[in-house]
């Protein structure tokens, strides 16, 4: 589908917005920076940033990109044959080989992380959004295996996947953090993952996967 004007003159002022914004958190903190003073920087009103980022948490962790449906979605797209760990470790290995933004893994990122560690209300989020992709992720599992009302298999397979998840992006923060460059960072957690599969088990591994 062909993107027209509007619609890229859209994108473009909110990645605009985006860009202004961080550059100005990081410099100054989170929570030293008002939605005016981006506007301002932005050349944009303030209604316009409000009507494209409800809230300013939004500006750093858009719902696009930071959403609670996340693990949920991955395991719902997963081709025939492939179980629901199998498909997020395959999505994982396909965004930290890419480099991939959604990861972390970009040139900057360090002193983006810092600036949300050193947020109260971004750090809440990050927290409130891994438990809420587990919640969905568990829904999603008993749906699919049809267990029954009470059975904690789906919600202790969704809590492992779920903790892989977040073992991925904490080792990316803490390398990135200590400066360690993407590539590097890429190599190390590629490594990290096929250790936490293994000691995953056949249970996790095998569990709820796609029939054809």
């Amino acid at each position: 589908m062909v993107e027209g004007l509007r619609e890229r003159k859209k994108r473009q002022t909110r990645q605009r917005i985006v860009d202004v914004a961080i550059g100005l958190f990081v410099e100054r903190g989170f929570e030293h920076v008002t939605i005016a003073e981006v506007a301002a920087a932005a050349e944009v009103s303030v209604n316009t940033v409000y009507n494209y980022f409800p809230a300013k948490e939004d500006l750093v962790l858009p719902p696009e990109e930071a959403s609670p449906h996340r693990l949920a979605d991955i395991v719902r797209e997963r081709p025939p044959g492939q179980s629901a760990a199998g498909a997020v470790l395959a999505r994982l290995r396909a965004e930290v080989r890419g480099r991939e933004r959604q990861v972390g893994l970009t040139e900057g990122f360090g002193r983006v992380l810092e600036m949300m560690r050193a947020a109260p209300t971004l750090a809440a989020r990050l927290e409130d959004l891994g438990r809420r992709m587990t919640d969905e992720l568990a829904v999603v599992l008993a749906e699919e295996t049809g267990a029954a009302e009470g059975d904690p298999l789906p919600r202790v397979a969704a809590w492992h996947i779920g903790c892989l998840h977040s073992l991925v992006y904490a080792e990316i923060g803490r390398r990135t953090v200590a400066g360690e460059p993407p590539d590097a960072i890429a190599a190390a957690v590629l490594e990290l993952m096929d250790a936490a599969e293994e000691l995953l088990g056949e249970r996790v591994l095998a569990y709820a996967v796609r029939k054809g």
